[in-house]
């Protein structure tokens, strides 16, 4: 019984904790995200405003629309889709936040049919 208390005093502290998300702090400024393809790393860079982000990428740079869907999440378009990949919108998601960086995950917007969905999680840190 003396066990128990402290134990279930642990659970229901624990259960509530919650990552911490100022999404607002990161709506705007320039960011850096790093990944990996085909076992080279490689770092791209990027300038988000309210409604528009400019991806800076092997010296190429392509504009999306922002649509802010709440303070943590927001949709991604491409200005000028070179593709039929690149006109499927991205939704964005702040899963926590830092001093100077945010980890998130990315899918598309829109479910295809008989499709499992991707979502894929990285993490952006500020530059300036």
């Amino acid at each position: 019984m003396k066990l128990l208390l402290p134990i279930l005093a642990l659970c229901l502290l624990t259960s509530c904790y919650t990552a911490e998300r100022n999404c607002s702090d990161f709506k705007t400024g320039t960011f850096e995200f790093s990944y990996t393809i085909d076992g080279t790393e490689r770092t791209s860079r990027f300038k988000r405003t309210e409604d528009l982000n400019i991806d800076y990428h092997e010296g190429v740079e392509d504009s999306s629309s922002v649509r802010w869907i709440n303070d943590c999440e927001f949709i991604l378009k491409k200005l000028h889709p070179t593709s039929n990949a690149e006109k499927e919108a991205i939704h964005m998601k702040i899963l926590s936040t830092s001093e100077d960086s945010y980890t998130f995950e990315y899918k598309r917007a829109i479910k295809r049919a008989n499709r499992p969905s991707r979502v894929e999680k990285g993490t952006a840190r500020r530059v300036n």
